[in-house]
């Protein structure tokens, strides 16, 4: 085949009323630059390029007036700190923080229980996986919990972060193939593993097998999803002990567990090591019934719990009992007073809390 050496750029046309007055705006108050104009005698058209945009000013273009977003780590040095302008020609340009901080909104606390009988939906998220939402007020922004399928067992995922403050990964059946950024190879989590990803951890699913299903929990709710062009997984640095933002990176394998007395008697735990390679952001335990348990209250933020197997009771003061079974979720405010009750003898609860520690109360 013949060589080319074709070149595509891309323009963002603008519909300007003002050419004239709109090419300082843009080049002096924004800081882009002029690259062409025409025509020389009475200039309708002006393509400026700048902070990662090539925008084509166009005094003949139709439709409402565009709206422009400038992202900078210093976007107080532009425009003298204003945050919202409209350029002469009508372009709306709003100015914002290239990084903005995580914001992790205040718990509003609920009593919430979700069954999976009750036929929550399924949707299509990213990359085509199956959610089903377990905490649909998401405590007001402050968690977002979701049960996730993979219909075909490929995933046609990009190597990708989270900006996130925790983000959990607990797989309930089948097993799954993941890169994580520093980690070396495949990593595959089965049915009683989870991973812990550190804020902005590079990483990228690969494959699962037949029927894998996984609950992940996520702080704040709503957090951005960024693609990495530039990374390849596997990386060639391997750094199991690197740290992000105050987090290690967990994989932690159920089958190695050893189980303990958990916070409430009547019931055994093993630890999954989150509390304590997140630096007490968060702590996950699997817990199951060794006798009876009394009624209990806790003065946590968030206490989130998914039934993993087996059947029990919800009891709640002040609230109808609920006959939980696999594949229900519930949250517990701070305060309420609860009982498990009525358990089976092939129970599992993968239990969720933040922070890691808090005090339990028998009643």
């Amino acid at each position: 085949m013949p060589e080319t050496n074709a070149q595509t750029k891309a323009e963002l046309v603008l519909p300007t009323t003002d050419l004239r007055a709109d090419l300082p705006f843009f080049t002096k108050t924004l800081g882009m630059r002029l690259d062409m104009i025409y025509p020389a005698d009475n200039p309708a058209v002006a393509v400026i390029s700048g902070h990662g945009l090539r925008l084509r000013l166009d005094a003949g273009a139709t439709g409402g007036a565009g709206h422009l977003r400038v992202l900078s780590d210093d976007w107080a040095s532009i425009a003298q700190g204003q945050r919202e302008m409209t350029s002469p020609g009508g372009t709306q340009v709003s100015l914002d923080e290239l990084t903005p901080p995580l914001v992790l909104p205040k718990t509003e606390h609920a009593f919430v229980v979700r069954r999976l009988a009750d036929q929550a939906p399924w949707v299509i998220g990213r990359a085509g996986m199956m959610y089903r939402d377990l905490v649909p007020n998401r405590l007001g922004g402050a968690m977002i919990a979701s049960h996730i399928r993979v219909p075909d067992g490929k995933v046609p995922d990009l190597v990708h972060y989270h900006k996130v403050g925790f983000q959990l990964i607990f797989c309930i059946r089948g097993w799954v193939d993941v890169l994580y950024e520093d980690q070396g190879g495949i990593r595959r989590l089965h049915a009683g593993d989870c991973f812990i990803q550190p804020p902005t951890i590079r990483h990228r699913v690969l494959e699962s097998g037949d029927g894998i299903e996984v609950i992940e929990i996520g702080v704040p709710a709503d957090h951005i999803t960024e693609i990495d062009h530039d990374m390849t997984l596997p990386n060639a640095t391997v750094n199991p002990d690197r740290v992000w933002e105050g987090q290690r990176f967990v994989h932690n394998i159920g089958a190695t567990g050893a189980f303990l007395p958990f916070r409430i008697p009547g019931f055994e735990a093993r630890d999954t090591t989150i509390n304590a390679n997140t630096n007490g952001t968060a702590s996950v335990l699997v817990a199951r019934p060794t006798g009876i348990a009394p009624w209990t209250k806790h003065d946590g933020d968030i206490l989130f719990t998914f039934v993993m197997a087996g059947e029990m009771t919800l009891e709640g003061e002040g609230k109808d009992p609920y006959r939980l079974s696999s594949g229900d979720a519930f949250v517990i405010p701070p305060g309420l007073a609860t009982r498990y009750s009525e358990t089976t003898p092939d129970l599992q609860l993968v239990e969720v809390s933040l922070p890691g520690q808090f005090t339990t109360t028998l009643l």
